[in-house]
């Protein structure tokens, strides 16, 4: 994700992201996003989500200690969840996660894995980098 994205995310979202400039031995959000921008407000009401669902039960925020691309889908990993959430919160992380097969990585629109070298969800317009 580019670097303005990045910071958006992060300013946005100081509690989830407070990790974001620990180093490497404690979090691997060190790396920044690992995935494109066309996933951004994907992952955007992700976090809105969990943030709103931890406020409004009184919960802690958990730290993200991990956002990425793998075969193809979004990848979002937390810290330490409270196990009266855990639940709730895997389930809105499942439903990013199943979304993101649906939408470009490069540029948000839809699209689907193409299957072909690199697995990648793209739309048809993006497909023909990843063949």
């Amino acid at each position: 994700m580019s670097p303005e994205l990045d910071k958006q995310l992060c300013e946005k979202y100081p509690e989830l992201f407070r990790g974001r400039n620990k180093p490497m031995t404690e979090t691997l959000m060190c790396w920044g996003f690992e995935c494109g921008d066309g996933w951004y407000d994907l992952v955007d009401a992700l976090c809105f989500a969990i943030t709103e669902y931890c406020t409004s039960y009184s919960f802690k925020v958990p730290e993200v200690i991990q956002v990425k691309e793998k075969f193809g889908g979004l990848r979002f990993y937390l810290g330490v969840v409270q196990k009266e959430c855990f639940d709730a919160l895997h389930s809105l992380i499942d439903q990013a996660e199943k979304q993101s097969y649906k939408i470009c990585e490069v540029c948000g629109k839809p699209g689907e894995p193409n299957i072909g070298g690199w697995i990648k969800t793209t739309c048809e317009k993006h497909k023909q980098h990843y063949d």
